[in-house]
């Protein structure tokens, strides 16, 4: 049986966190998130491992981080630059930087071969929702079209900051439990009763807090790259004018579920979600890293 690969976006340097937080510790043994997320994923089943970075810290990444899981998993490395366009493309003047997280997975087309997982670097996405993604990922999968992917879908009142707004892929799914669309809310904050999405002031949006979220754990095929290859030409050409603009993975999905390209399993999880956005969200993580390692979750030591 083929072994899923998990591909691991950590080119962004957390500009709200102030500092490279994927080689930030956060628990014993100078453990980052990112290492219990590649635990959790290589005891699920996970076989390989594809860290998609940028050039410019490739060996501050490789000494800290990359040299843990060689001797657990073959790893590899694949960068994220803003000059990897489509053919008859160029950077628009003032454009400096990446084109999202679309992008980021877009550079590993030419690494991976095999059903694999999209995570950020900086999320701890908890122990069943690799397992429940693992699940998915070695089902056979034979020709079909549309595309199958899936998505693991966390609760968004388990998904908040309690030092600023967030933003968040909310989730919309059919009786079947497959993801409809995704609407993009940036302004997401706890209020008593739920919560809102502030981005206008005037008239904030309510939600529940039960919603499923996206937090970019994602489960594809390779039928992804080719179906990204065919609309990020459209996307280029429609924000040419935005130095700024970012083609986000859920908004690639959306189109691709829109056109009736592939279809998205929402697989629920209720996983403990942590995220550090904000430099005052790191005391949290640590504690509830201690709490899972007291539970028996993880070992105090993980490598």
């Amino acid at each position: 049986m083929t072994k899923p690969v998990l591909v691991v976006l950590a080119a962004g340097m957390g500009s709200r966190y102030g500092g490279l937080k994927q080689v930030d510790p956060v628990g014993p043994g100078n453990a980052t998130i990112m290492d219990y997320s590649v635990f959790d994923a290589l005891r699920a089943g996970f076989g390989r491992i594809i860290f998609v970075i940028r050039r410019d810290f490739e060996q501050v990444f490789r000494d800290s981080i990359g040299v843990k899981y060689e001797g657990l998993a073959e790893v590899g490395y694949v960068f994220q630059e803003f000059t990897d366009l489509p053919p008859g493309f160029k950077v628009p003047e003032g454009r400096s930087k990446p084109w999202g997280t679309a992008h980021a997975v877009r550079a590993a087309r030419r690494a991976v071969k095999e059903p694999f997982a999209v995570i950020n670097a900086d999320d701890f996405y908890g122990r069943d929702a690799f397992r429940r993604l693992s699940d998915f990922l070695t089902e056979p999968a034979g020709t079909s079209t549309p595309a199958r992917f899936a998505m693991v879908g966390y609760r968004l009142d388990q998904t908040l900051s309690e030092h600023g707004t967030v933003a968040r892929g909310v989730c919309r799914t059919d009786e079947y439990g497959r993801l409809v669309n995704v609407s993009e809310m940036t302004r997401l904050t706890r209020v008593p009763g739920g919560v809102e999405n502030r981005e206008d002031e005037d008239r904030p949006v309510r939600l529940t807090g039960a919603e499923r979220v996206s937090l970019n754990l994602w489960g594809f095929t390779p039928a992804l790259f080719g179906l990204l290859e065919e609309r990020f030409p459209d996307w280029l050409v429609s924000h040419a004018a935005d130095s700024k603009a970012e083609w986000y993975i859920p908004f690639a999905v959306d189109n691709m579920i829109r056109e009736g390209a592939a279809e998205v399993q929402v697989l629920p999880t209720e996983s403990a979600w942590f995220g550090v956005t904000y430099r005052e969200d790191k005391p949290l993580v640590e504690a509830a890293v201690r709490k899972l390692i007291a539970a028996g979750e993880y070992p105090e030591r993980l490598w």
